[in-house]
């Protein structure tokens, strides 16, 4: 939902096996109740848990033999 009316909704780009990519600027608000945020265009949110830098994506997937597993898909 859109803040107001005239702002576009957020557009979030799901990947299969990677990061959630975000139109910021963003705040996200982890398990713990902290709110983090960021004023970028785009994010990226990991969803493997790997990153060093979570809830932000560090591409550390990478070094783990490929890419994320699929958390998000699975049933």
């Amino acid at each position: 939902m859109p803040n107001s009316p005239s702002e576009p909704p957020r557009r979030i780009t799901m990947r299969r096996r990677g990061p959630l990519l975000v139109e910021g600027p963003v705040e996200v608000e982890l398990e713990d109740g902290t709110t983090v945020s960021s004023d970028r265009f785009r994010v990226a949110l990991c969803t493997c848990r790997r990153s060093r830098r979570y809830p932000w994506c560090d591409t550390s997937h990478r070094l783990a033999g490929g890419r994320c597993p699929a958390r998000l898909f699975q049933p």
